[in-house]
C-alpha cells in the first residue's frame, strides 16, 4: 500500500469507525475533522 492507502486505514479505523451518518455531507465533514485530528496529533500540516 502507498502512504495515502495507510492513512486512510487508519482515519477509518481510528477516526470514524462506529459511527452513523445521516448523509454524504455529514461523513465528508467527519473525513475532515479526522484527518485534521490526524494531522495535529501527528505533527504534519494538512
Amino acid at each position: 500500500m502507498n502512504r495515502i492507502e495507510l492513512e486512510w486505514q487508519q482515519l477509518k479505523k481510528h477516526e470514524i469507525s462506529g459511527q452513523m451518518f445521516d448523509d454524504e455531507l455529514d461523513l465528508a465533514y467527519a473525513v475532515i475533522n479526522g484527518i485534521e485530528a490526524r494531522g495535529e496529533r501527528n505533527n504534519y500540516g494538512t
